[in-house]
């Protein structure tokens, strides 16, 4: 595992960018895997200035979502679809076409689950799967006390995965109590696993994730688990790191030829 310390939002979401560039100009058909949430869109940002500019050319990319809320209909503006189409695809000039994701509204939800987890390895798999670090450590909608090995399943939120997540809502009570999330085993097969984390409210679930054991409690510490996986932290949520003296330097040391 890579930590990279940045100075602030802005900065890893202009880094993170240039690395799904990076991976854009070797294979352009690339399957991004995208998350929600605040956190993301200082990256979501940076590479659609890219695309704009003509520093990529991302129009044969794929995109594919980490998670999605159960029942809310695929045109509610919460509805994870909607936000990735609203933040992701169309500021990249992408069509819906490029874009897969399971489906929140299937009336066999297990069925749905499944047939995502296969739909995932019949595209070839994640090359890179963005990922954001909820306060508990959960990543994607995979709460404490998931399994390590988890497929794409059904998940009961905790309530405060739903109050973290009301400030999208009119009210708490809109917040919807199940998702279908990505399982921590699917997560792990992808290529490319990068995280990012801003805020000192992150500094715990990161400092446990990234130092701590690899334990179900802090579903975020499978990440130790995979081959190439980069934790990119604001300074505020690398406070609670004890060897973040460490990360900065092993980062300043490293080759440009590595990449991030």
């Amino acid at each position: 595992m890579e930590v990279v310390i940045v100075p602030d939002a802005k900065a890893g979401g202009e880094l993170i960018a240039e690395a799904m560039a990076g991976l854009l100009r070797r294979k352009p058909d690339a399957l991004l895997g995208v998350a929600t949430g605040s956190t993301p869109l200082p990256i979501y940002e940076a590479l659609a200035a890219k695309v704009r500019s003509g520093a990529v050319d991302a129009s044969n990319a794929r995109i594919c979502q980490l998670d999605e809320y159960v029942g809310l209909p695929a045109g509610h503006p919460e509805s994870y679809r909607s936000v990735v189409l609203r933040e992701v695809v169309e500021p990249l000039g992408l069509s819906e076409d490029s874009f897969m994701g399971p489906d929140g509204t299937a009336a066999d939800v297990q069925g749905a689950c499944e047939a995502y987890d296969r739909a995932l390895a019949e595209a070839g798999g994640v090359d890179l799967q963005l990922l954001g670090i909820g306060t508990d450590g959960h990543i994607g909608f995979n709460e404490p006390c998931s399994s390590l090995a988890s497929r794409t399943r059904i998940k009961t939120l905790t309530q405060q995965t739903r109050e973290d997540n009301a400030r999208f809502f009119d009210s708490l009570d809109e917040v919807p109590h199940h998702v279908i999330t990505q399982g921590i085993g699917t997560i792990l097969e992808a290529r490319h696993l990068v995280l990012l984390a801003t805020g000192e409210g992150k500094a715990d679930a990161v400092a446990q994730a990234v130092e701590g054991p690899v334990a179900a409690v802090v579903p975020a510490s499978a990440l130790q688990l995979h081959p190439h996986a980069t934790v990119v932290v604001d300074e505020a949520a690398a406070s609670k790191l004890k060897l973040a003296d460490y990360f900065r330097a092993t980062y300043v040391a490293k080759p440009e030829w590595q990449g991030l």
